[in-house]
């Protein structure tokens, strides 16, 4: 029986029938994916692995510290750490993925020992750091997304290669050179990144965008022009850490007093929002479901809270993780609680592999020990 096998043979043990795909919610946490010494920030899939980057030095494997200094890779169907392991001299932030390439963006200044500035490419059999693809950057990249034949950065920057990119700018897939025509501007930071429908979609703290106003924290743009997708418009009242995009709507996580996850159309029009006592940092969708992590404690019942977020109507409580349907933002009963004060800082999903991994700062989840990486299938 093969590990997928097992895991949906489990829910048929406990429930008695397995849920219908518009309510579909993980089982458990994989007990054999492997915990790590630092905060988790950034995890992407591609197949059957689990790239992971942020602050660690070492995975821990069944009590094992087994060196990884800042990335690491992880079999999504067996949990089994991967021989994997380039290293970064600082915090890895985002991770994209395109066929044999991983790309990263962070906090560093070398990769394998060899000088990169914030950007880097290896490789995603070897780890071998790639030659052609080097940068300078004047500020930091925080996001990172692979579509339409370019890789997509966004963040705090302000100049890459010394032309002016102002926190938004792409590079060509093949040459890995500044793409020269890509370049809209947002007047503050971007957080996030998402492709999907022939748009990307960026969220962050910014409120112009090519020095258009109503574009506040939430736009989608063109892949090619650069252009704003005028249709969507949805004027995000709060920040937005974290976005999930399909080709029928876009979910976002989001701060606030409290914290928010929004659901929108491919017009802007907001389809539902659901409200917690601390802020929304990351979000994934799968199936009919949509996953939000985060640091809250609790799920409010209505949109009011008060001071430091609390739920002034009543509240369901789910720490640090919750599940919603897609449809319509309903609460679901599952719970896989979560610990830590930042708990949760990024999420990723595959339907290929039919699971979620989440990654931040939490020990531990559902009551056993799970050092900063979780996997849900």
């Amino acid at each position: 029986m093969t590990y997928r096998s097992k895991i949906l043979a489990l829910v048929v043990v406990l429930t008695g029938t397995l849920a219908t795909p518009a309510e579909a919610a993980p089982a458990e946490s994989s007990d054999s994916v492997p915990g790590f010494n630092g905060t988790v920030l950034t995890v992407a899939y591609s197949g059957g692995t689990i790239f992971v980057g942020g602050d660690f030095t070492a995975a821990i494997v069944q009590g094992r510290s087994i060196r990884r200094t800042r990335l690491a890779a992880v079999n999504a169907y067996t949990g089994e750490l991967l021989p994997w392991a380039p290293a970064a001299d600082g915090r890895v932030k985002a991770l994209a993925v395109s066929g044999s390439a991983v790309y990263l963006g962070g906090d560093f200044g070398s990769v394998n020992g060899q000088r990169r500035d914030s950007l880097a490419r290896v490789d995603a059999g070897s780890g071998a750091l790639s030659g052609t693809f080097r940068h300078s950057v004047d500020g930091r990249p925080y996001a990172l997304v692979a579509a339409h034949g370019r890789l997509y950065a966004g963040g705090s920057f302000t100049a890459i290669d010394g032309r002016a990119r102002s926190r938004l700018a792409a590079f060509d897939l093949d040459s890995g050179e500044l793409d020269g025509n890509w370049r809209p501007r947002a007047d503050d930071q971007v957080e996030t990144l998402a492709a999907a429908g022939g748009r990307i979609y960026a969220g962050g703290t910014f409120h112009r965008i090519n020095g258009s106003t109503g574009y506040d924290r939430l736009v989608a743009l063109h892949p090619a022009a650069a252009t704003i997708v005028s249709g969507f418009r949805p004027r995000a009242s709060v920040v937005v850490f974290g976005i999930a995009a399909t080709p029928d709507g876009v979910f976002t996580a989001g701060g606030g007093r409290g914290g928010t996850a929004s659901a929108y159309s491919p017009s802007g029009s907001r389809r539902w929002t659901a409200t917690f006592d601390g802020d929304a940092q990351a979000i994934a969708t799968l199936g009919g479901s949509v996953y939000v992590g985060g640091h809250f404690d609790n799920a409010c019942r209505t949109a009011r809270t008060g001071d430091r977020g609390v739920c002034l109507d009543g509240s369901d409580r789910r720490v640090k993780i919750a599940s919603l349907s897609a449809a319509d933002g309903h609460l679901h009963d599952w719970r896989a609680d979560a610990n830590g004060i930042e708990g949760v800082l990024t999420m990723a999903a595959s339907a290929g592999v039919g699971a979620f991994a989440a990654g931040g700062t939490f020990t531990a989840v559902d009551g056993r020990s799970q050092q900063r990486l979780a996997q849900f299938s």
